[in-house]
């Protein structure tokens, strides 16, 4: 029997999933199927077949993601990914054929803007749901997935790679505006499901190196309440050894970290650099996923 923690993570990220594939279906359907945006990856594929047949998009959605589904079974995780990868996919392909029944079939407006926008961001914060339900959308997610976590590519890029081919295809049936407006709407879409994933988790580190560590150390831990970790360097040039302090802050708190480094040391070295996340004292607690 599973522990009441886990019961309750597993329900939540299952919770995570069908909404995210939910407003996936909503996306595809309202904005982006009937200004002819073809999305990339198998639900682009999908598009064009239904162009030329008339076949259901959500029924070629279910087909073409077999063959993806068992690569993912390989490189994402077995069960645990075969399972929830399969409730996205039926989930995302149902809803995706049933709202022909309720939606009208030229969407909510004919600019073409609109619809590429209002489509990258809803399609972008369902992908992102389902990624924070430590699932997939199978098609494409699933090779850009393989991708971010083998060769660590961002989600962004990963999605412009997987499906560039499939938008450059789909830009000699549906014309060149429709892909070039695709390309945007691919591209949009994957900085906002990385936006929806990360939160307000991504953090700022900096690396300082200054004449004055213990100062500037004691007025960081004083004024900003931040840790503050010493370490020894030497200068490759000179060979004096030199201290450096690390310490990692929240976006906002950038200027503020700038201004007292400015105010002890105006000579100091600093570099800021970008981290995905922090755990441990001060930010989220260290937990497993």
């Amino acid at each position: 029997m599973k522990k009441p923690k886990t019961f309750w993570e597993d329900l939540r990220n299952y919770l995570f999933i069908l909404a995210g594939a939910i407003l996936q279906a909503l996306s595809l359907r309202i904005f982006l199927v009937p200004a002819k945006l073809a999305s990339g990856g198998v639900t682009g594929i999908s598009m064009l077949i239904n162009h030329f047949t008339g076949w259901p998009i959500g029924i070629m959605v279910l087909i073409g993601n077999i063959p993806l589904f068992i690569i993912g079974w390989r490189f994402l995780g077995g069960k645990r990914f075969a399972t929830k990868t399969a409730v996205a996919v039926v989930t995302y392909a149902l809803v995706t054929d049933l709202l022909v029944l309720f939606l009208p079939a030229r969407g909510l407006t004919d600019d073409i803007v609109l619809n590429s926008l209002y489509g990258a961001v809803l399609s972008g914060i369902g992908y992102g749901l389902v990624y924070r339900g430590q699932g997939t959308s199978g098609g494409s997610d699933i090779l850009a997935r393989i991708l971010n976590n083998w060769r660590g590519i961002s989600m962004s890029q990963s999605y412009l790679m997987v499906d560039g081919l499939v938008i450059l295809t789909a830009g000699f049936v549906f014309g060149p505006k429709q892909a070039l407006y695709a390309l945007i709407t691919l591209y949009v879409s994957g900085i906002v499901a990385e936006t929806v994933l990360e939160g307000a988790r991504v953090v700022r580190t900096a690396m300082i190196i200054t004449a004055q560590p213990e100062k500037v150390a004691e007025k960081i831990m004083e004024d900003m309440s931040r840790g503050v970790t010493l370490l020894t360097g030497k200068g490759a040039y000179t060979g004096e050894e030199r201290s450096i302090l690390y310490c990692v802050v929240i976006r906002s708190e950038v200027p503020l970290l700038k201004a007292i480094i400015h105010e002890i040391d105006a000579q100091a070295f600093m570099v800021i650099g970008q981290a995905h996340e922090a755990l441990g004292e001060g930010f989220k607690p260290l937990t497993t996923p």
